[in-house]
C-alpha cells in the first residue's frame, strides 16, 4: 500500500505542478504513446539482452515485493525460533531419532507444524545440511559458522541480482530519452518549413521523450531497485537467524540459550519480545 501511495505522490506533485504553472497536457498526452513505445521498449529490449531466461523471471517476480515488502513477518521469525528449539532439543535427547527429520523434511511431523518454511526449500536445506553437519562429527562451532557465512551470502548475493537488472535499466533510461528526444527532432526538422506554432508543438513533443526518460529512471524504476533491496536484506536477517542459533548450538548452550541467542541478533522491528517467544517455546513443549 505504501509503494502506491508513494506512485500517487510522485505523479500528482509533477504532473499538478506543471498544471498549475500553467502547462498543457495536450502535448505530453499526443507524444506519450509513442515515446512510451520507443524508450519503454527498448528498455525492456536491453533488460532481456542483460539477463538470462531465470534472471528475468527472478526479477519480475521479486517487483512485486515492493509493494508486499519482506517475505518473512514477525511471526514467522518466532516460529522459526520454535523449530529451531525442537530440532536442537531432539537432537540432544536422542540423535538418531533427529535423523528422520532432517532427511525428510517434507515428512517431518516438527517440520509439518511450520508450512511457511518447509515451502522455502534453501532456507530448510540450510538448517537440515548444518544439523546433518553435526552429526557427521564436522561440530567445530568456527568453522560451521565461516561455511554458513559463505552460503548464506551466496545466497544473498543471488537474490539481489533483481536489485542490479533493476538500477541498470534507471541508469539506461535517461540516455533512451534522449534517443527518443533526437528521432523527434530529427522528425521536426524534416517539417523545418512548417509555420512557428507546428514547429513549437512539435519540438515539446520531442522534448517530451527526454522528461519522459528522466521521469521513470529516478521517479519510478529507480525507487523500485532502491525499496526491492531495502526488502531483500530485510529477509536475508531470517537466514542470519538461523545461523545464530545453530553456532550457538555447536557451543553446546542449552536450547533455551540458543533461541535467546538469536532473538537478541534479530532486528528490533522484527524481534519477537522476550515474554512472547517464552509462551510460544512452552507451547511448544507442550505439545510435545
Amino acid at each position: 500500500m505504501i509503494g502506491l501511495i508513494g506512485i500517487a505522490i510522485v505523479l500528482v506533485m509533477v504532473f499538478g505542478g506543471y498544471l498549475l504553472a500553467g502547462g498543457k497536457m495536450g502535448i505530453i498526452l499526443k507524444a506519450l504513446p509513442f515515446e512510451m513505445i520507443m524508450i519503454g521498449g527498448a528498455a525492456v529490449g536491453a533488460f532481456v539482452i542483460s539477463n538470462d531466461g531465470s534472471s528475468i523471471k527472478h526479477t519480475l517476480k521479486d517487483v512485486g515485493k515492493v509493494f508486499k515488502g519482506p517475505k518473512w513477518k514477525p511471526d514467522d521469525y518466532r516460529d522459526l525460533m520454535c523449530l529451531l528449539f525442537e530440532l536442537i532439543r531432539l537432537a540432544r535427547a536422542n540423535p538418531v531419532g533427529l535423523e528422520e527429520h532432517i532427511e525428510g523434511p517434507a515428512e517431518s511431523s516438527i517440520f509439518a507444524k511450520y508450512p511457511k518454511i518447509v515451502a522455502d526449500r534453501e532456507t530448510v536445506a540450510l538448517i537440515c545440511d548444518t544439523l546433518r553437519s553435526a552429526t557427521m562429527n564436522y561440530d567445530d562451532p568456527h568453522q560451521v559458522e565461516e561455511v554458513l557465512e559463505k552460503r548464506i551470502e551466496a545466497n544473498n548475493h543471488h537474490a539481489m541480482h533483481s536489485t542490479h537488472a533493476l538500477q541498470t535499466v534507471a541508469d539506461g533510461l535517461p540516455a533512451l530519452g534522449i534517443v527518443a528526444a533526437v528521432l523527434g527532432v530529427i522528425k521536426t526538422m524534416a517539417s523545418i518549413d512548417q509555420p512557428p506554432e507546428i514547429l513549437g508543438k512539435m519540438i515539446g513533443g520531442a522534448l517530451v521523450g527526454t522528461f519522459l526518460g528522466v521521469f521513470l529512471a529516478y521517479g519510478l524504476v529507480g525507487p523500485f531497485a532502491a525499496k526491492l533491496k531495502t526488502v531483500l536484506e530485510d529477509e536475508a536477517h531470517f537466514q542470519q537467524l538461523i545461523r545464530e542459533i545453530l553456532v550457538a548450538n555447536l557451543h553446546q548452550h542449552s536450547p533455551n540459550i540458543c533461541v535467546e541467542v538469536g532473538r537478541q541478533n534479530t532486528p528490533t522491528h522484527i524481534r519477537p519480545s522476550f515474554a512472547d517467544l517464552e509462551e510460544a517455546l512452552k507451547a511448544t513443549k507442550d505439545a510435545a
